[in-house]
Parts: structure tokens; C-alpha cells; sequence
């Protein structure tokens, strides 16, 4: 699209949102069922465009980690939409009394949504819901990395919905930059550090209230008391669906200095049972970007050079097929690419260490994650985690999962993002919370003066000394 159509579909739902009242119950729960039946009618050739993108991704991957919990939120929001919409009764002063006060949610007017690559349904309309729900005009932008998909979903929109309530944008990079340059209401971005950074800039300009998904280097930290077994099903789980490049993937494992081969030997058998090759195994997620298995590749030679202990699956030929093989790594250079960088990519260093305060010193000496994973059955050692480890969110003896739970905020936390969506709170962020103010009867705060007198200076001895 040119800059010109991208800018008078936002001129178009600018006004739109300014002159016209906002969207009743009624309308925001039929542009619920308009998406569901996107996604519903259309699961297969979804599927089968963002496997053509990848070059090859499993078709169940894209249903069960893509389709199906869009389809929860659009559930979740539909149901819980009516409560959400209440005023809200809040208390007021004696000072202030006799009166009334409230809170409306009203919406914000256009958002913009730029969506990336690697989970493009699910992150393209997951805060798509949200914002429907709150009753705001959505452009959506999704990544020019998914060129199948992202054809597909603009069609698939401007089938259901005028383009003044919804609409996607495609283009390149360029697109991008002007896309995140135009003044909306809120801008929710989800994708790398470095790009969020330029959105922000780009927002900041308008004065564009941003919400950043980004990513960061996600710790899981394995405690002494856990089964091995189960630590390494559920990080081996969690790590190479869709290969590693996922924004919440488990991004290295801290584990006793005493159980690291052995976890590692662990993984590497979860990772054998679950792909037997790899090069031509329709269930492995290709690796999109021809840079990032450079970069991988770089990354592993790298670690040898430094004297790491490589365990690695996968025929000699899988890079050249778009693939990288699932790796662990034991003892990677504390400053190279694997444990200084957000690695998205099959590759799991395991980081040994002598006590749990030593575990969660090497996290808290980085950037503070999107995500945290702790496997402990002992109380104390959980709390001692959740108290000193802050991330963005938290799944317990499993990973990846709190994501998927509507009722939970999904955000980061300073380089992993800012902002929080999903649910209710997805409602609330892309909503203005108006106070609206209602005097009684009487105002006797105005009976007060001026002039001020004895009364005015009675009154606020009695409220000053309370």
C-alpha cells in the first residue's frame, strides 16, 4: 500500500471515531463473531499460508498455538464484555457529599496494531479482540516476513469489516516506519527490542501511547528438589516448538551445578522422541530468516571456541533445508551471543549453579524478562524465586503457559516491554477510564465561599485534623 491509502484509511477512521457515538454491546459482540468466524472457517488455509512462509511449520502448531487461543479470547471477551462495560460506582468524600461518582469506559479512538512474524494469527488478532472489545477503530499492520498470511488476513478483514472499523495494512519496512508514525490513539507493537525502541521514538512525536511486546532473555531455573525428567520434558516443550522462536521460549536454563549433564543428556533425549530427524520432519518449524541461522551458526561456533559442550540432533544437511537443529549447550561463555543475547532459535544453554541465591544473582544482573519459569515443589523455594526473580509473567513446573490464560495479563517489563494486554486487562488498556463527577441536591463545597470566612476555615480544621 502507498503512504497516501494508508493515511486516508486513517483519516477515514479518525473521523469516523470522532463524529460517530461508540459501538453498542450489540455491535462489539457481532465484530466478535465476525472474527471467530475468520478464524474458524479459514483455520486450514491460515495454516497452510504461514507453512508456506516458514517454508515448512506443523499444521498442528499453527491450530494449537495460534487458532485455538485466539478463538479462547474471542470467547472470553464475548462473555465477559457486558460486565466489562459497567460504570463503575466509586466512593466519594464527606468533604464532597451529597454526590455521586462513576467511571465509564469509553474508547480510545484508532489503534494501531504492528504484528510480527513468528506467531502472525495469534498476535495479529489477539489484541485485535481486545480492542474490538473496547470499542476503538483498528489499523493492523502485519509483518512484510509473512507476505502469504498477511494477504490472506487483509482479505479475509476487508470481507468482514468496513475498512473504517478494521483494516489491514500491508507493505514493507518502509510501510512500517510510516504506519507506526501516525498520530493514533494507542500503538501496540509486539516484536524486537531494538525495533521497539524505534516505534516508541516514533510514537513519542504524536504524544501515541504505546504498548511494547518485546522479549528478552527468559530464564527457566530448575531447583535441586525438582524431577529431572519433568524439568526437561517441560523445557524441552516449551524451547523448540516452533523452533525457539518464540518471544516467551525458555531462553537458558539454570540447573545444580551436580544434575547438569544429566539434565542435558535429558532434553536431548525429549528432543529425539519428539523430532527423529529433523531435515525433513513436517512436525520441526523451518527457521524464517535466512540471517537468523547465521547468527545461530555463528553463535554455536562461538561457544566451541570457548570450550562449550555442544549436544546437538539433526541430519548434516538441515540448515540448507531451512532448518537448524535442536542444541544444548553446557558452559557457553557468560559474554558471548548465547547467554548475552535473546537467542529465538533452537538452541538451549544450561548454566550450572551452586545454590538457588547464585541462580537468581546471574538472572537478576541482567535485563528483566518477558518470561520466567521456575520448577520447584518446595514453597520456600518458590517464593524465594518469584520474590528476587521480576519478569513480565510466570508459569510454574511448565512453561509457556500463562500466556495462553485469558484471564491474566500478558506484558513485559522494561527492555521486555511495556504495557500489558489480554482479557479484561486488554479492555481496560485500550479503553479511557472517564471519572465522571455528579453534585447532589446541594454543593455545599461551593456554600463554603468566597469570601471565606469562619465556616470555610472550620471546615477544613476539622478535615485537616481527620
Amino acid at each position: 500500500m502507498t503512504e497516501q491509502t494508508v493515511r486516508a484509511i486513517f483519516d477515514e477512521q479518525r473521523l469516523a471515531s470522532r463524529d460517530q457515538t461508540a459501538p453498542t454491546l450489540s455491535e462489539r459482540r457481532q465484530s466478535l463473531d465476525k472474527l471467530r468466524d475468520l478464524v474458524k472457517s479459514h483455520g486450514a488455509a491460515i495454516a497452510t499460508a504461514i507453512s508456506q512462509d516458514y517454508g515448512v511449520r506443523a499444521v498442528a502448531e499453527t491450530e494449537l498455538l495460534e487458532v485455538v487461543p485466539t478463538l479462547n479470547a474471542i470467547r472470553h471477551a464475548r462473555r465477559k464484555l457486558a460486565f466489562w462495560l459497567k460504570p463503575q460506582r466509586r466512593p466519594v468524600e464527606l468533604t464532597f457529599q451529597p454526590a455521586r461518582a462513576w467511571v465509564r469506559f469509553e474508547p480510545l479512538g484508532v489503534v494501531g496494531i504492528i504484528s510480527p512474524w513468528n506467531y502472525p494469527l495469534l498476535l495479529s488478532l489477539a489484541p485485535l479482540v481486545d480492542a474490538i472489545a473496547a470499542g476503538n477503530r483498528v489499523m493492523l499492520k502485519p509483518s512484510d516476513l509473512t507476505p502469504n498470511f498477511s494477504s490472506l488476513l487483509r482479505d479475509l478483514i476487508a470481507q468482514r469489516f468496513d475498512a473504517n472499523r478494521v483494516s489491514v495494512v500491508t507493505g514493507d519496512i518502509e510501510t512500517a516506519r510510516f504506519f507506526s508514525s501516525l498520530p493514533f490513539d494507542h500503538l501496540l507493537f509486539t516484536g524486537s527490542t531494538a525495533v521497539g525502541k524505534q516505534v516508541m521514538q516514533a510514537a513519542a512525536a504524536n504524544l501515541t501511547p504505546v504498548t511494547l511486546e518485546l522479549g528478552g532473555k527468559s530464564p527457566a531455573i530448575v531447583c535441586a528438589d525438582y524431577p529431572l525428567d519433568k524439568a526437561a520434558r517441560s523445557i524441552a516443550f516449551g524451547k523448540f516448538l516452533n523452533a525457539g522462536q518464540t518471544c516467551i521460549a525458555p531462553d537458558y536454563v539454570l540447573i545444580p551445578t551436580a544434575q547438569c549433564e544429566a539434565f542435558a543428556q535429558l532434553v536431548m533425549e525429549q528432543v529425539r522422541r519428539s523430532y527423529p530427524t529433523v531435515a525433513a520432519n513436517a512436525d520441526y518449524s523451518g527457521i524464517l530468516l535466512a540471517r537468523q541461522r547465521e547468527r545461530l551458526t555463528r553463535a554455536l561456533d562461538e561457544a566451541r571456541a570457548g570450550g562449550a559442550t555442544i549436544l546437538s540432533h539433526g541430519e548434516p544437511d538441515c540448515i540448507a533445508a531451512g532448518k537448524f537443529p535442536p542444541t544444548v549447550v553446557i558452559g557457553a561463555p557468560h559474554d558471548g551471543i548465547l547467554l548475552r543475547e535473546e537467542i529465538f532459535g533452537p538452541i538451549l544453554p544450561v548454566v550450572p549453579y551452586q545454590n538457588l541465591d547464585d541462580a537468581l544473582t546471574f538472572v537478576a544482573a541482567r535485563e528483566r524478562p518477558l518470561a520466567l519459569y521456575c520448577f520447584t515443589n518446595d514453597g520456600e523455594s518458590r517464593s524465594k524465586v518469584l520474590d528476587r526473580a521480576l519478569s513480565g509473567g510466570v508459569t510454574l513446573n511448565g512453561t509457556l503457559l500463562h500466556i495462553a490464560q485469558d484471564a491474566l495479563p500478558f506484558g513485559g517489563i522494561g527492555p521486555s516491554g511495556t504495557g500489558f494486554y489480554h482479557g479484561r486487562d486488554g479492555f481496560l488498556r485500550l479503553s479511557h477510564a472517564r471519572a465522571v463527577y455528579k453534585v447532589g441536591f446541594v454543593n455545599v463545597f461551593e456554600r463554603l465561599g468566597p469570601p471565606w470566612g469562619r465556616l470555610a476555615s472550620l471546615v477544613t480544621k476539622i478535615f485537616v485534623r481527620r
